[in-house]
């Protein structure tokens, strides 16, 4: 998926990319919690982005009243240790949420987040009422010019976007774009409006996340957004962490291929994204750290 050369160093054009800090980290081979500390480690640790005192928000993917198997919803594992190593950096509160497909409790509950959120510290909150919603701006839009955007996320001081790698109907493909559709209160308007393109302009969202944290432990690859069984599900142990959206959801998509051949251009939000200056499809432009544990 990533050039390297024989020390796992990032090779960009032939040239040796020397950074300290990579722009992209993914890892292999371990399980969730081990994964996410790992790669937090490669980007400065998690006191890089979270300081004493201050409000976390961490929006995963909790749409579906579906158990863990079937990779409909981010890996609990993963959400609980994000929580712990944010409460760990002296987090004042660690808030989790999303504006569900299906009913919010069941959700909450059956896909083990709720569980999780709550053994490590952190608070669940609901957003199954426009009154959770505020109304924001979206300047660089093209079909979304405004958006209600859930309080609790417009009033932390740093967020992470949680997503799960998986197959979706309309969108060809869920990552970290998609996966913001559950920070807003009308998805209604997205189907209306060129689902890409609204995609797109909500990853225009002036507060961005500190990382994408993308969620390959188990990847839903057909029957998606919420799967059938799981003969829907294939094993990758996982994990792309990134600032950029573009990157994230370009090397992940990298990643889905291998197990179910996808056409890029069939995605179109990640390159619609990108000429609204979002990010990067071009990977071998950045500093990416290849780690195989």
């Amino acid at each position: 998926m990533f050039k390297t050369n024989a020390l796992g160093s990032v090779v960009a054009n032939s040239k040796l990319t020397v950074q300290s800090e990579p722009d992209l980290v993914a890892v292999m081979g371990g399980e969730p919690g081990v994964m996410l500390t790992r790669a937090l480690k490669e980007l400065g640790g998690i006191g890089h982005f979270v300081k004493k005192g201050q409000k976390v928000v961490i929006k995963p993917n909790i749409g579906w009243d579906r158990k863990p198997e079937l990779a409909a919803n981010t890996n609990p594992e993963l959400v609980g240790t994000l929580v712990k190593l944010c409460k760990s950096a002296g987090a004042s509160e660690v808030i989790v949420f999303d504006n569900t497909c299906h009913d919010w409790k069941k959700s909450y509950t059956n896909s083990g987040i709720e569980k999780a959120v709550t053994a490590a510290g952190g608070k669940m909150v609901p957003a199954n009422d426009e009154s959770y919603f505020r109304e924001v701006e979206l300047p660089r839009g093209v079909n979304l010019k405004k958006a209600k955007i859930h309080r609790s996320l417009i009033d932390c001081d740093v967020w992470f976007n949680m997503p799960i790698l998986k197959h979706h109907g309309g969108a060809k493909n869920s990552i970290a774009m998609k996966n913001l559709m559950g920070i807003v209160w009308d998805r209604g308007f997205f189907h209306s409006h060129d689902l890409h393109q609204c995609i797109a302009d909500i990853s225009t969202f002036h507060k961005s996340p500190a990382l994408n944290i993308v969620d390959a432990y188990r990847i839903m690859k057909s029957n998606g957004p919420q799967g059938k069984s799981e003969a829907d599900v294939v094993m990758l142990k996982s994990l792309i962490v990134s600032h950029d959206f573009v990157a994230a959801d370009t090397a992940a998509m990298k990643l889905f291929s291998q197990v179910q051949p996808t056409d890029m251009k069939d995605v179109r939000y990640i390159s619609l994204a990108e000429r609204l200056k979002v990010g990067t499809q071009n990977l071998e432009k950045l500093n990416v750290k290849r780690i195989k544990l």
